[in-house]
């Protein structure tokens, strides 16, 4: 394998986090007009309740796209023609039990009839993986993994 499996996987979480964001910006537009259209009732309270509603949902979908964007920029900071020794932000491993691209914690994503583990630094095996080499071991989940390769 290439580094054309790595800009694959790029890709598609790119597509991913671009779609993520198109759908929270729909939200808050959403979430505006009904704020918006809200027309204050004979029962006050009844109005400021659902105000108060929309506008926690407003702060919520801010908050998850101001967090996708940082997403997309990190995953921006990868150098994706760069050959790795050691498991650090940007690189792709292979174990003798599942392969992981070291960028954002997106999950599971099947790149050409492979899987790998979208993963951050920051998760519980991106955090036993770090700085590892090719041939070290980690135990996680009471399981051993070699790493075999390192893009």
């Amino acid at each position: 394998m290439n580094n054309s499996v790595k800009q694959s996987i790029a890709n598609h979480i790119q597509l991913l986090l671009d779609d993520r964001i198109k759908e929270i910006q729909q939200a808050i537009h959403s979430a505006k007009e009904s704020r918006d259209n809200e027309t204050k009732s004979s029962v006050g309270d009844k109005y400021e309740t659902g105000r108060a509603m929309i506008q926690f949902e407003l702060e919520k979908h801010t908050v998850q796209l101001q967090k996708a964007q940082q997403q997309k920029h990190k995953l921006s900071q990868i150098n994706l023609q760069k050959e790795y020794n050691r498991v650090e932000f940007g690189s792709l491993i292979f174990t003798d039990h599942g392969n992981y691209f070291i960028a954002i914690g997106l999950g599971k994503i099947e790149i050409e009839n492979e899987t790998f583990y979208c993963i951050s630094l920051a998760s519980p095996i991106g955090k036993i993986l770090n700085n590892k080499k090719v041939g070290g071991k980690i135990i996680f989940q009471g399981r051993e993994f070699t790493i075999t390769e390192i893009k």
